[in-house]
């Protein structure tokens, strides 16, 4: 038995980093799963490599910056396997950190649109098929360190991150009386292809990295995915409302510089 044996998951962003990593471990760990991303050809090959594997994955193309996008996605896995049990919320956006006065409206709105707004949606779509579902079930947003705490990363997206938290909150009031879980978890810094340039342009940003996180590294995506896949599993069935820091201990002691 794995530890997501037969719940059939929807991730979103899954075309590469944490959503790649997440895909392949939830597969191993038993899912049946939706993979979604805006890069069609991207989330479409993490699916083939989940099925070479042994796996079961769809893909699918969507903006779930868009309420068609969000709702698309849960429909196909209704379409496909009759029924939703878990989602790993984890499309998000975010520009290289910069002053808050420095930021244009179009700033904020292209953060917001995807890792605020877009999350939403994508909560609400599955809240709705999981209502109507009757079996409960547990989701699991995917925010930032940046959310808990100031003086990390850009303001705009540290802004919608605490907003995520807001939303944990707001939908466990809503629901957990009808059997589902909403989480959240709050990496530090993930060692992803998006991030990689700035690991290998000089030891600067690495040194930093282990300066000012407990733990002395960032994270690998597959750490990330492991506390997203037990929070969605059964083991942590009393766990909810919580936006977990998976952060190398930079939380606890806030040390930034």
């Amino acid at each position: 038995m794995g530890l997501l044996d037969d719940k059939v998951t929807i991730i979103t962003g899954a075309g590469r980093g944490i959503g790649a990593a997440a895909a392949e471990l939830f597969a191993a760990e038993g899912a049946l799963l939706v993979l979604a991303a805006r890069t069609g050809h991207q989330v479409e090959a993490v699916a083939a490599g989940v099925r070479a594997r042994g796996g079961r994955a769809v893909a699918v193309a969507a903006d779930i910056a868009t309420g068609e996008g969000a709702d698309r996605v849960v429909r196909t896995a209704l379409d496909t396997y009759g029924r939703l049990d878990a989602a790993f919320d984890n499309a998000g956006s975010g520009p290289l950190p910069a002053p808050l006065a420095e930021r244009t409206e179009a700033d904020w709105d292209a953060v917001h649109a995807v890792n605020l707004r877009g999350t939403w949606l994508c909560l609400r779509a599955q809240l709705r098929a999981m209502l109507t579902g009757g079996r409960g079930g547990a989701i699991v947003l995917c925010g930032s360190v940046g959310g808990l705490v100031g003086g990390f990363g850009d303001g705009t997206q540290q802004a919608a991150k605490h907003g995520l938290t807001g939303l944990v909150k707001a939908a466990t009031a809503d629901y957990a009386r009808h059997g589902i879980r909403t989480n959240a978890i709050a990496p530090g810094v993930v060692r992803t292809p998006a991030v990689e340039h700035l690991f290998t342009a000089g030891p600067a940003f690495g040194a930093a990295v282990a300066r000012f996180t407990p733990a002395g590294r960032p994270a690998t995506a597959g750490e990330i995915a492991q506390a997203a896949a037990w929070l969605l599993s059964d083991r942590s069935s009393y766990v909810t409302g919580v936006t977990l820091p998976v952060d190398g201990g930079i939380t606890a002691t806030r040390s930034f510089s």
